[in-house]
């Protein structure tokens, strides 16, 4: 069985911030999420449905690799030092982890393998 897995982190935003926390969290943030988590699998506004919504998606060989790479940065003083700029700015956040299909899995490994874009 496979131990691939995706973390999806859905964050609600507090309405009409979703321009300056975006702006912050691409600046700032983001240098720091791919250095220590390294395979992000996609990362999304949402349009339609509930609004102020931003969910990204990342990519871990094990839960083990994700507790070591999640712990990285918590533990980064850069990133530490973002959290009082974006936090005021969230409303609600869910977190899910989820097993790929068999048949994308593959596709999983290979951008592991590749690392993140």
């Amino acid at each position: 069985m496979s131990q691939v897995i995706v973390e999806e982190r859905m964050y609600t935003l507090q309405v009409g911030k979703v321009p300056e926390f975006m702006a912050v969290y691409e600046r700032e943030g983001l240098p720091y999420l791919r250095k220590h988590l390294g395979n992000m699998v996609g990362f999304f506004i949402n349009e339609i449905g509930p609004q102020n919504l931003i969910v990204h998606l990342w990519a871990y060989d094990s839960f083990a690799e994700r507790d070591k790479r999640r712990a990285a940065l918590a533990a980064d003083p850069g990133f530490a030092a973002i959290r009082p700029k974006i936090q005021p700015w969230i409303m609600s956040q869910e977190t899910r982890i989820m097993r790929p299909a068999a048949f994308f899995e593959p596709v999983l490994k290979n951008m592991l393998k590749a690392g993140s874009p």
